[in-house]
């Protein structure tokens, strides 16, 4: 009953997370969309450290929150362009960059004496620059990130160039997306883990939950024909109109 459990509250959270960025696109445009990236990848770095089993599996819970940052870059890539979608790596590298270096600074203040999250607040954030492995993933973890990015959206514009209809978004979406997490697996692993795990091993960690990352993929693939029939049908509202509408 619990591994059923999981599965649904994972599905559920899923399509929560898909509709939310759908929902912030429809009313605030590309401004809505830009937002999630940010509370995207705050949310996958923290989630991340929280073990589960799906599908039989142990996985990590990242995986949902990481995807949207996808969604996100993938209808900019098709409706806005690789101008727009290209801002997800700055915006996601400076997001990463900033809350590892301000919750460290939060966390060398030294606690009161009735603090009591202190602990929880360095098992979450804490990198000890004297340990090297720390380092060595969070700097893994960064480069993965702006890799697979630049890597999805120029693949977007690229495969869109032999098949730019609207029929075809499935194909382009699911392409670049795959890849891009093939390539953001494979450089975060190695990165992190070479020297320290034989070739096998690292094949594992790499691959092990792929085929999650894989239907995340195909999921969010009816979003963005959404996205895409909706900014076609003027229903898209970019937050500059709505907050003259208001005035």
């Amino acid at each position: 009953m619990e591994f059923e459990m999981n599965e649904i509250i994972w599905l559920g959270y899923l399509l929560f997370n898909y509709t939310a960025i759908l929902m912030a696109y429809r009313y605030w445009g590309k401004v809505g969309l830009l937002l999630f990236v940010p509370l995207s990848v705050v949310l996958a770095n923290i989630q991340v450290l929280k073990m589960m089993t799906l599908f039989g599996i142990d996985t990590t819970m990242g995986n949902i929150a990481f995807g949207g940052v996808f969604l996100v870059s993938d209808i900019l890539s098709e409706i806005e362009g690789k101008k727009y979608a290209r801002k997800i790596v700055s915006i996601g590298f400076i997001t990463m960059v900033f809350t590892t270096v301000v919750m460290n600074w939060a966390i060398a203040v030294k606690p009161a004496p009735a603090d009591t999250f202190q602990a929880h607040l360095v098992a979450i954030f804490g990198m000890n620059v004297t340990e090297l492995s720390v380092v060595r993933i969070t700097v893994a973890s960064l480069i993965a990130f702006a890799v697979s990015q630049l890597f999805d959206v120029w693949a977007y514009q690229f495969i869109r160039k032999w098949k730019p209809d609207y029929k075809d978004i499935w194909i382009r979406n699911n392409l670049s997306t795959i890849v891009g997490q093939v390539i953001d697996n494979s450089v975060f692993t190695v990165l992190a883990f070479a020297g320290v795990y034989g070739v096998k091993e690292l094949f594992i960690i790499a691959f092990s939950t792929y085929f999650l990352e894989l239907f995340i993929s195909v999921m969010d693939t009816p979003f963005v024909y959404i996205a895409a029939l909706w900014k076609k049908q003027g229903k898209i509202k970019e937050l500059e109109e709505s907050v003259n509408g208001e005035i």
